[in-house]
Parts: C-alpha cells; structure tokens; sequence
C-alpha cells in the first residue's frame, strides 16, 4: 500500500496523483548507448596491441556500468515518488528507504509555480513550486503534466 493511501485522514479521498516524467532516463540511456557504441567502434579498429583494444573496451565498459547505475537510479526515483492531490492537501513522498514527505493543507498554499524549458514544454515535464505561509517554496522537479496538478490544486483551493 502506498504511503499517500495509507496517511489518508477521515473522509479524505484522492483526487489526483501524478507521476514522475519519463524524461529522467534520458541521461542514463545516452551514456548506455555511447559506451555500448565506443565498445563496438573500438571492437571493429584492429589494432596491433590486444592490450589497447582491451584498455579501450574496458573504458567503454565503464561508462555503460556509469549509464546503468544512472538508470537504475532515475527508476527507484521514479517509483518510490509519490504526488498527488486529495481533498483536504497536497501530498508529495520521496525516497525509498529513506523519506522526505511535503504535506501542505489548502488553506497554507499561497500559490504554485511550474517552470519548464522549451524541451519540458514539448515534452510536457516540469518542476512545481508549492509556496505556503510562512513556508519557503518546496520543488517538486521533473512531474508528468504539471499544469494539470496544479489545475487540480487550483480547483480544489477555489471551491473552498
């Protein structure tokens, strides 16, 4: 059970949730595919010395591990983030052994920010700003649709 499901308060119901972009993988996989492509490059020169073919292979193998664990690590990202929007606040967990939550009520959001670049906006990623009183902005990078949760926010704020 995930953690917003299970801190859920009386009659609080879940609105929204949101999910991590796709786009975090993008580092890990083009570090995958230029070692994968330095690995076979290097593997069609025939050099005289096996050792230098060998030294160069072992470079390329490095950054392939290097573009792995980067993977990896924007997967666990991915899964152990959780957001989402319920009737009384706005919720955001990160973390999968270690926890970092933001939980701020309707009435402490002063406002939402969304910043994103021209690839984000094509892309449609971005990061959020959640401003409360007397609270300094909390980011939330890299959302799916972050117009659309701050839409729902924004609905929710507007019918109280």
């Amino acid at each position: 059970m995930s953690y917003v499901k299970k801190n859920l308060l009386t009659d609080e119901e879940i609105i929204y949730t949101a999910k991590i972009h796709w786009l975090i993988y993008i580092n890990g996989l083009i570090l995958t595919v230029i070692g994968l492509g330095f690995i076979f490059w290097i593997q069609s020169i025939n050099f005289k010395d096996e050792s230098l073919t060998a030294a160069f292979t072992s470079f390329g193998a490095i950054i392939v591990l290097i573009g792995a664990l980067n993977l990896l690590g924007a997967f666990i990202k991915r899964i152990s983030t959780e957001l989402a929007v319920t009737s009384m606040r706005v919720i955001a967990k990160f973390g999968l052994i270690r926890r970092n939550t933001v939980e701020l009520n309707y009435s402490k959001i002063e406002s939402i920010e969304v910043s994103q670049s021209i690839f984000q906006r094509i892309v449609n990623s971005g990061t959020l700003v959640v401003n409360g009183t007397g609270h300094v902005g909390t980011p939330i990078p890299n959302i799916d649709e972050p117009l659309v949760f701050r839409n729902k926010v924004m609905e929710i704020i507007d019918k109280r």
